[in-house]
């Protein structure tokens, strides 16, 4: 009788091996030497047998630990022969197999699924973004059935286990070695059958309602934002949890303010005299408008800076800036005494700055 080789020799691994590790090598020595890989191979039967007795012994912590302390022998001291044909490594590891080759024990009846997530889309207008909002939402909803409770059956019944497939919701059929599995014609894969469907949902466990529900939009919140409303997706199936609503919010554009991240943009004329000698102006902001001052020699295009009066950052207490851009208004027509005064003050600013540029009075005139 030919000397049995070791163990981890067969599956090509190190005595320090994992578990993981040690599964790995053996799909690969099985998937290499299966018998419908090579039919009529009693050399590849015999590799195949062989990687099913290593994998059976190493993948045991009791087994390998005898196997590692005192070898074959501790093995066959307690009863271990290995295996005589394939069909019983077939049997032994058919969840193996199921893993390696796509077919596999089922749990009895179906298992639990979750709900999918549903999504809604928002519009609001830029004010109820910048100061958050409450709104109520009315969509058609899958609900679990509120008779049956979700379970398709009548109150009083239960489902009954499929008899076809003795509640697997698969049946198999033999091809060579290999055992294909498909879903049962009968329960469809569900492994029951409702011999007495619900009178609300036909068997469905499942409803179509319109439901309300209140969403809570936080103040400063940008376009775009997705809001998370858990459990109000569609609802699981056999105790699965449900699924989330994700509500999309798309804003508005503001006659008044633009927005650059948490901060507000608006802008506001002045007169060239206000410019020149500076003033205090009424400003507008979300709430009632403020004061704020135009610095003497203020230019057209200058941003001035109100600290705290922009958006808020959602879900805390600071705030952005109004970033006020300051427009210089040109009068377009002017008194005889106006212009006299203006052609006064260009000439002394022409004797002050002592350079020939073009007029303050023709800048401001356009001329």
């Amino acid at each position: 009788m030919a000397e049995k080789r070791d163990y981890y020799e067969v599956l090509g691994v190190s005595r320090q091996a994992g578990e993981e590790e040690i599964k790995k090598a053996y799909r690969k020595q099985a998937f290499k030497y299966h018998p419908d890989r090579n039919p009529d191979d009693p050399h590849s039967e015999n590799l195949f047998k062989e990687a099913a007795e290593a994998y059976e012994v190493l993948s045991n912590p009791d087994k390998r630990q005898r196997y590692d302390h005192l070898g074959h022998a501790g093995l066959n001291n307690n009863g271990f022969q290995g295996f005589s044909s394939t069909e019983d490594i077939f049997s032994s590891f058919s969840d193996i197999f199921g893993e390696f080759f796509g077919f596999g024990t089922r749990q009895s009846g179906p298992r639990p699924r979750s709900g999918a997530d549903l999504r809604y889309n928002l519009n609001i207008s830029f004010r109820e973004a910048a100061k958050g909002t409450e709104v109520e939402l009315e969509l058609p909803k899958r609900e679990t059935c509120g008779r049956c409770d979700g379970s398709g059956s009548e109150p009083g019944y239960s489902a009954e286990t499929c008899a076809h497939c003795q509640g697997l919701g698969q049946v198999r059929r033999s091809q060579g070695f290999f055992q294909v599995a498909m879903p049962c014609p009968v329960c469809r894969g569900q492994g029951v059958i409702i011999a007495h469907p619900c009178n609300d949902c036909s068997g469905r466990g499942i409803v179509v309602v319109n439901k309300k529900i209140k969403v809570r939009v936080p103040a400063g919140v940008d376009n775009g934002s997705r809001l998370r409303i858990s459990g109000e997706g569609e609802p699981g199936e056999y105790g699965g949890s449900p699924g989330d609503l994700y509500v999309v919010v798309f804003v508005d554009d503001d006659e008044i303010f633009k927005r650059q991240g948490q901060d507000l943009v608006t802008s506001v004329e002045v007169t060239f005299v206000q410019a020149i000698l500076g003033a205090k102006i009424e400003v507008p902001t979300l709430d009632d408008p403020v004061s704020m001052e135009i610095p003497k020699g203020t230019q057209s295009g200058k941003v001035l800076q109100l600290k705290g009066l922009g958006l808020p950052h959602p879900g805390s207490s600071h705030k952005g800036d109004l970033l006020v851009r300051v427009h210089v208004k040109t009068p377009t027509k002017i008194s005889k005494k106006q212009e006299e005064l203006l052609r006064e003050f260009d000439r002394l600013e022409g004797q002050k700055t002592g350079h020939k540029v073009k007029s303050f009075f023709k800048k401001v005139m356009g001329e």
